[in-house]
């Protein structure tokens, strides 16, 4: 069973604001979509209509957060429409030709089908489009009550991508380095900015998560918010919220990250922080985050159990790896399987810009700063493996993590002369 923070400290509150309606017990279902979800990923599409009612379901879609609307919106409700739904174009989004932004906001008839719908779609793109357009300065529009409405009554809030970022309250707004992040570049209104706060305010949501490494990202918002709890969703995957039960569906999989006995040496110039519990959930896992409870999927509990403390563990890989760019692709998830199956206590990577020493980085802040990436067992770490899905897919529950600065020697290598010393 994975232990889960109590989650009673809710994170600092990012400015003074309107307040959000708050969720009821027995509100609806968020299906949150790590990005880049494929149109032919019938899981997905088909569990967002069957959670909005099933076929003929009413779900309204906005195109608000995407560079070209009409298309984004268009593909989008083809998806759906394919599972038998019943989706429509909310046409209200600033890239919108030819549109009043304000005029199609305000539109009574508008919000009134919105109101009316038993589900809603956000799309990706930008997300600071999203929140200046339903929330500007932080004040809710009668649009976004009447799809806070949708929610409450026990409806469906959908988002992929930049729709996704906008669940927490608090979103990354555009922060596409996460090594910068982690030096400190962390701006409110710039990288960061509220969120529409749909999970409510104890969880902190990022997507396109192991694909651009952003693990590198969530940490610091984590520790500078006050949040304990983090989800980190992939791509052409989707975390499904329904109260308490989180259900992972897709391709790949999700990054749970518990802070809740984290701490960090504040006498450090730079972030770090020790303690941090890291979790995988695979498609078709489990989770109940009251309880705190895991249940794998079916296919990982007919596949083989991985108990790095118990007597007749056989480990599968007899390597340790050091990891030269653990913001890498899927690379943290992957050093967190390989670790599970070795006999080793631990596994090292680093962050930090590869850079040369050639004015490509004279402009970078702390250019040779970087980040030692430790993660280890401990009590309760433990997982499965299937080869059941055609890859060697593991869960992986309640490893730890430390990550502390360090300085980057420069240059990193040299060439090997001809006497076999750097030239």
């Amino acid at each position: 069973m994975l232990a889960l923070p109590s989650l009673a400290a809710a994170p600092a509150a990012t400015a003074a604001a309107t307040p959000r309606p708050e969720r009821p017990a027995g509100t609806g279902a968020l299906v949150i979509i790590g990005g880049a979800l494929k149109f032919d990923n019938a899981e997905v599409w088909k569990r967002i209509v069957d959670e909005a009612g099933g076929p003929g379901a009413r779900i309204a879609v906005f195109a608000t957060a995407a560079a070209n609307p009409e298309r984004s919106a268009g593909q989008i409700i083809e998806a759906l429409n394919a599972q038998g739904a019943r989706a429509e174009h909310i046409p209200v989004a600033p890239r919108l030709a030819g549109s009043d932004l304000q005029a199609r906001l305000n539109d009574p008839a508008l919000i009134a089908k919105v109101g009316a719908a038993q589900g809603v779609f956000f799309s990706g793109g930008a997300q600071e489009l999203i929140v200046d357009t339903f929330q500007p300065g932080g004040q809710v529009t009668p649009m976004l009550q009447a799809i806070w409405s949708v929610y409450q009554r026990g409806g469906l809030i959908a988002g992929t991508s930049a729709g996704a970022a906008i669940m927490s309250t608090t979103m990354f707004r555009d922060a596409q380095d996460a090594l910068q992040v982690l030096k400190g570049q962390m701006r409110r209104g710039k990288e960061i900015d509220r969120g529409l706060g749909f999970v409510g305010p104890k969880l902190f949501i990022d997507q396109h998560f192991l694909k651009r490494g952003r693990i590198g990202r969530l940490l610091p918002l984590m520790q500078a918010e006050g949040y304990q709890l983090g989800l980190g969703v992939e791509e052409n995957s989707a975390a499904l919220l329904r109260g308490d039960d989180l259900e992972v569906l897709g391709g790949k999989g999700v990054l749970l990250v518990d802070l809740s006995q984290a701490s960090q040496d504040k006498t450090l110039a730079a972030f770090n922080i020790r303690n941090a519990q890291l979790s995988y959930l695979d498609r078709g896992d489990r989770h109940n985050v009251k309880t705190g409870q895991t249940t794998p999927s079916a296919k990982k509990l007919a596949g083989h159990a991985i108990d790095p403390a118990a007597k007749d563990f056989k480990p599968f890989f007899n390597k340790q790896p050091f990891y030269l760019d653990i913001l890498g692709d899927t690379t943290i998830v992957n050093a967190m399987g390989q670790l599970l199956d070795s006999p080793f206590p631990e596994v090292l990577g680093v962050a930090f810009d590869g850079r040369s020493t050639s004015t490509s980085i004279s402009t970078e802040p702390q250019p040779d700063l970087g980040f030692e990436f430790r993660l280890y067992k401990g009590e309760g770490s433990r997982g499965w493996f299937s080869a059941a899905m055609g890859g060697e897919d593991y869960t992986v529950l309640r490893l730890r993590l430390d990550v502390q600065p360090v300085i980057i020697s420069r240059p990193f290598y040299k060439p090997l002369g001809a006497a076999g010393l750097p030239r």
